[in-house]
């Protein structure tokens, strides 16, 4: 089978966006990566792989080969299989992506993803507000606000905390690309569309409300006006963009803020209130109503997960019998409330330790820490921020067990090493 390099390149790109769109629409996101590794299989003798590539695709695909090299630590082969196809995707990633680097669009690709996620999450708002009325009039006048982001992503499909993740990275992106857009003589319209998307994408993110997103997304703000200042060599530019960028994204906080009295409660008594109660959650009267959510909660869990890694060392209990070992050990501790509503290990270093005794968080710490290393590198705001948000996502989440949040991780690693290697080919200037 024949294809010029010209069409290649466009289905390639094509490929990598749709997948990046459809990631909150598993069913979806999985027929493009099948279509996606079908594609490259087929036309495999157009990918190049390097002495130079191969650390990095295996630094990428780490993941997914710890679970192939402790394969034989599950109890079910079955169930160790199904843990398996979860993660297959690091293996495809990293050699069909940067195996053809020099092909990636990255701006291009980030660009056309931020706008249209935010278009489709547009399209789920009003959808929302249309089919479902009587929680939208319920939150808008002030009703049960807690439940509220997690009963909107319910409606897409979705875990709140794993939508928030995706949104927090368009909601940062399309500030880069405000930023952008200022230093380029683009029109008016233009300029203005730009600045509707930042902050429809930061309401969003406002409007699922999930701590650790929003703090992964102001986080991802400040590097970027850093990044952006850092720039310019004009005081009165510096001023003028630290301003309106600072206003902008503190009055869509204020407003917000101001009609969900929710979040003040949410972010300042909830979060650490009965700290006093750690692994002693069931002392407390009703605790699904009152410490759910709370950060209590999390180290009670986290502390069950230490104590049977621990017991576990040093090869772990196996990548499909993590969540069921603890919610035995929530059982035979006497945590009734952890085993009721089995709570996985919400800190995907304590996870992997679990799960591969001593070298689980060692190598989390660097696939992730990997993140870092390329927005250093290629000096990129949106990567470093990038990286913030996945790092503190996973302190108190687990995004590798998931689907969305592994294709997430891997997807954008690919790319953004891929840009990275496209920075390093290039010739010096002499």
């Amino acid at each position: 089978m024949k294809i010029s390099e010209k069409t290649f390149d466009k289905v390639f790109n094509l490929f990598l966006f749709l997948i990046g769109i459809t990631l909150i629409f598993r069913k979806l996101c999985t027929v493009f990566l099948i279509a996606f590794v079908v594609f490259n299989l087929l036309f495999f003798r157009k990918i190049k792989i390097s002495k130079n590539q191969l650390p990095i695709m295996l630094l990428v695909a780490s993941p997914f080969l710890m679970e192939i090299l402790f394969f034989w630590n599950n109890d079910s082969y079955a169930l160790g299989l199904k843990s398996l196809e979860k993660s297959v995707s690091l293996l495809f990633f990293p050699i069909f992506i940067i195996g053809n680097y020099q092909r990636i669009q990255f701006i291009k690709i980030l660009k056309a993803y931020c706008i249209t996620t935010t278009a489709i999450m547009t399209f789920f708002f009003v959808r929302f507000i249309v089919l479902d009325p009587e929680h939208f009039f319920k939150y808008l006048n002030g009703n049960d606000l807690w439940e509220m982001g997690y009963v909107f992503a319910d409606s897409i499909g979705i875990h709140a905390p794993a939508l928030n993740m995706h949104l927090a990275f368009v909601a940062f992106s399309n500030l880069y690309f405000l930023f952008e857009a200022s230093k380029i003589n683009h029109s008016k319209w233009s300029k203005i569309r730009d600045l509707v998307l930042f902050t429809l994408s930061f309401f969003f993110v406002l409007y699922v409300n999930t701590r650790m997103a929003l703090l992964a997304t102001l986080t991802g703000f400040l590097i970027v006006v850093y990044f952006q200042i850092s720039k310019s060599y004009s005081s009165k530019v510096i001023f003028k963009r630290t301003i309106i960028s600072l206003v902008l994204i503190a009055s869509v906080l204020f407003l917000f803020i101001q009609n969900n009295p929710y979040m003040k409660e949410k972010y300042s008594t909830q979060i650490f209130s009965n700290m006093d109660k750690i692994g002693k959650l069931d002392e407390i009267d009703h605790p699904e109503l009152v410490v759910y959510s709370s950060f209590v909660t999390r180290v009670s869990i986290w502390k069950s997960a230490w104590e049977l890694s621990l017991n576990k060392l040093p090869f772990g209990v196996g990548a499909s019998d993590g969540k069921p070992e603890l919610v035995t050990y929530f059982k035979e501790t006497n945590q009734v409330f952890l085993a009721e509503y089995e709570f996985p290990t919400h800190n995907q270093f304590l996870d992997f330790l679990l799960k591969f005794g001593i070298m689980g968080p060692i190598v989390a710490l660097f696939y992730i820490g990997f993140i870092a290393y390329l927005g250093i590198k290629t000096k990129n705001a949106v990567i470093i921020s990038f990286f913030c948000l996945f790092f503190m996502s996973n302190l108190t989440d687990d995004f590798l067990l998931r689907f969305d949040g592994i294709v997430f991780s891997g997807l954008w690693i690919s790319i953004f090493a891929s840009f990275w290697l496209q920075q390093k080919s290039k010739p010096m200037l002499v």
